[in-house]
């Protein structure tokens, strides 16, 4: 398969007050093919989110290389945040809408393609309705819309589910799941959860402690859909267990 993005030696630091510095990251080095469905798994404070947003260009001060495919465009990066990330005095449809300001798409054009994404996550009885007038649930709903709007070739969660009761969280993993089968997208993504890995990737690459390196990468052989009371997902799960160290 096509590598979509191949990091080589990534470490990452912060200065801290008196000039202390903080070491992150530490020569992290793998490669995500597209399509792909790539989960990061590791320790509390770890730096998996640090390193997703190196991966997606929002964090641009990192030794090492970080390097896209060369068919990609900024256009075709899209991120969904662990917050939700709406602008409470816009509308959802306005709020979905603002991907696709910065194009030269015309405004019946862009309306249309709001609607269709609204209604691809059922969101389209609440197209003029404003965030406070949403759950939570609905409004991780309209920041995936809103990712999905400009039709991007990867999409970097994370922890979109981590604000979500367990139920609103299992729907929204049907729907991410079902989305990245449609549209052959490629998802990378940050959980702390094993079981949520398990269930969404097709790689999963467990952090050490900080200063993060590549403990291990697990390929996730179980067929999908996957049921979690099985074998096979009890087995993959006390194997990253005892690979997470705290």
């Amino acid at each position: 398969m096509k590598t979509i993005i191949s990091l080589s030696n990534v470490s990452k630091s912060f200065k801290e007050d008196f000039g202390k510095r903080i070491e992150v990251l530490r020569n992290i080095s793998l490669q995500i093919s597209e399509g792909e469905f790539f989960v990061l798994v590791g320790p509390s404070g770890s730096g998996k989110s640090t390193l997703l947003r190196i991966m997606s260009g929002l964090e641009k001060d990192y030794e090492g290389k970080v390097i896209l495919n060369s068919s990609m465009r900024p256009s075709d990066i899209s991120f969904i945040f662990q917050q939700f990330a709406i602008l409470p005095w816009m509308t959802v449809a306005e709020n979905v809408e603002l991907n696709l300001l910065a194009g030269k798409m015309p405004k019946e054009a862009r309306h249309r393609v709001v609607l269709q994404e609204l209604k691809s996550l059922g969101l389209e009885k609440f197209s003029n309705a404003y965030p406070k007038e949403l759950s939570g649930g609905m409004k991780q709903r309209v920041g995936i819309a809103r990712a999905l709007v400009n039709r991007p070739k990867i999409i970097f969660l994370d922890e979109p589910f981590s604000e979500l009761d367990s139920f609103t969280s299992e729907e929204l993993r049907k729907d991410i799941l079902k989305i990245w089968q449609e549209r052959k997208v490629t998802i990378v993504m940050v959980t702390h959860l094993v079981e949520e890995a398990i269930e969404l990737a097709d790689r999963i690459a467990v952090l050490t402690p900080r200063p993060a390196r590549l403990e291990r990468l697990f390929i996730n052989k179980i067929p999908r859909p996957r049921r979690k009371r099985t074998l096979e997902f009890y087995h993959l799960s006390d194997m990253l267990m005892k690979t997470i160290k705290p």
